[in-house]
């Protein structure tokens, strides 16, 4: 190969390296988002409304009367918070007798849709929902979209899955810290920023 033909193939290359690293910088590829600073901060003394029915929950205090809490923020409009649903239901009931705890809060959402959502696709017995008024969790919890799972446990926050996720992976994560081992934060699947109308 000629001196000119070896410039032209390397000068390929770096241009080539030079977009990817543009494109990588820009738009990322999800690990990044699921490295919370939140992480290893104490679980934040916010007391949010029931979703469909009256009285509140202090999220600090539930922190501290079970060995784990898993909070799930969900909408009406997100896909994957439909097809995970079940997966979320079948896993709090599965671990409600080992002081393990399932929230399920509203996200960027009217809370009459939020109803219909678990009106349509049901409510766990072992699972509590909550809306959250001027997104103050979503804000305390540093939540990018939904659907958005954080584990608590002895009073702080210890990990997150961004994206759709399975009762495999779920349990997988509880049995780890139910034996005293830590979560990475990960995206585990799909995920959605806003409503389709806001996209």
């Amino acid at each position: 190969m000629s001196s000119r033909g070896r410039y032209l193939l390397v000068a390929g290359l770096v241009a080539v390296g030079l977009a990817v690293a543009v494109f990588a910088a820009r738009f990322g590829d999800g690990a990044d988002r699921s490295a919370s600073p939140v992480v290893g901060a104490p679980v934040p003394d916010l007391t949010l409304p029931y979703l469909d029915g009256n009285g509140s929950l202090n999220l600090a205090d539930l922190s501290a009367s079970h060995d784990v809490v898993v909070v799930n923020f969900f909408a009406s409009w997100c896909l994957q918070c439909r097809n995970e649903h079940a997966d979320l239901i079948s896993t709090a009931d599965a671990y409600h007798d080992r002081s393990v705890r399932f929230l399920g809060v509203a996200f960027q959402d009217d809370p009459a849709r939020a109803t219909a959502f678990l009106d349509e696709l049901g409510r766990g017995g072992a699972t509590r929902y909550l809306s959250d008024p001027g997104s103050r969790a979503a804000i305390e919890f540093g939540i990018f979209g939904v659907p958005e799972t954080v584990f608590i446990s002895g009073g702080v926050i210890v990990g997150k899955f961004l994206g759709e996720s399975d009762a495999l992976t779920l349990t997988g994560a509880l049995e780890q810290l139910l034996s005293g081992q830590a979560i990475e934060s990960r995206q585990v699947g799909e995920f959605r920023q806003s409503p389709p109308d806001r996209a």
